[in-house]
């Protein structure tokens, strides 16, 4: 028998996932627009795929699923910022028409720091059952592709993630090509929900649309198995997350930037 907060939290799914198909269905016709207009003007237009997810990164990636969502028609007051602020630098708009050849080594050890505003949040990373991806940020994080970027989206109802990994901030930024998708079915994602601690990268919907978008879940969030696992996030790194969380996003229902300054200041990874 259903409880009535089972019912209640499909409920409020299934509304998120009808905005999810609004917000899809306008974003198309925007695309359409714009290539139509620069079709006009003689203009080659070279963007960078939007790495949205589907249930946290489809709009830009997530937002309320799994949690009922109300209107408010003013944000509640943020909380203090709790992170410093970042280190001098410039963001690099650097783009690639296709996936970095494979230079890691795919039986070997890697590990990802990202020395934040808030804190290092240190990461193991998937190698052997995520090579793809972990190749991927082992390259971007080389060009420091992104050094000085901003973590732009928080979730905080129904689903529990930082997003990060898109240079513009904007939700819509890539780095100009896609990775297959990977190690869908590790054994962390149980009753689909991607558990506190997991990296896993953010897309649009589509398989195989991966660019340089990924979250971080501070909290069990319950998800379809659509977005590559390649990382966990380590217990001191977690400490970071939930600070970070618990400032609070800006818009007050649920999803929007973070309230803290939550700035990439260096991503490194090593090999260990």
């Amino acid at each position: 028998m259903v409880s009535q907060e089972q019912r209640r939290r499909q409920l409020a799914r299934e509304k998120f996932l009808r905005q999810q198909q609004r917000r899809t269905d306008a974003r198309r016709k925007a695309r359409m627009r714009n290539a139509a207009i620069a079709s006009a003007l003689g203009v080659v237009l070279i963007g960078s795929l939007a790495l949205y997810t589907t249930d946290v990164l489809k709009e830009d990636e997530k937002t309320n699923a799994g949690a009922e969502v109300t209107e408010s028609s003013s944000p509640a007051s943020p909380l203090p910022d709790p992170c410093e602020k970042p280190a001098a630098g410039k963001v690099k708009s650097e783009t690639w028409k296709k996936e970095p050849a494979m230079t890691i080594d795919k039986s070997a050890a890697y590990t990802m720091k990202l020395a934040t505003t808030c804190g290092d949040i240190d990461i193991d990373l998937k190698t052997s059952a995520a090579p793809h991806t972990v190749n991927s940020f082992n390259f971007l994080a080389g060009k420091g592709y992104f050094d000085h970027t901003k973590c732009h989206r928080l979730t905080t109802n129904g689903i529990y993630v930082l997003q990060c990994g898109d240079p513009t901030g904007s939700g819509s930024g890539g780095p100009g090509y896609t990775i297959p998708d990977e190690n869908l079915k590790d054994k962390s994602l149980k009753g689909n929900v991607y558990p506190a601690g997991t990296v896993a990268m953010a897309n649009t919907g589509q398989a195989d649309s991966g660019g340089s978008q990924f979250f971080l879940v501070y909290q069990d969030s319950q998800l379809p198995p659509s977005y590559t696992p390649f990382g966990t996030v380590s217990k001191s790194g977690m400490t970071v997350l939930k600070k970070i969380a618990a400032a609070g996003e800006s818009t007050g229902a649920g999803d929007g930037a973070p309230n803290a300054t939550v700035v990439i200041n260096k991503a490194t990874v090593t090999k260990s």
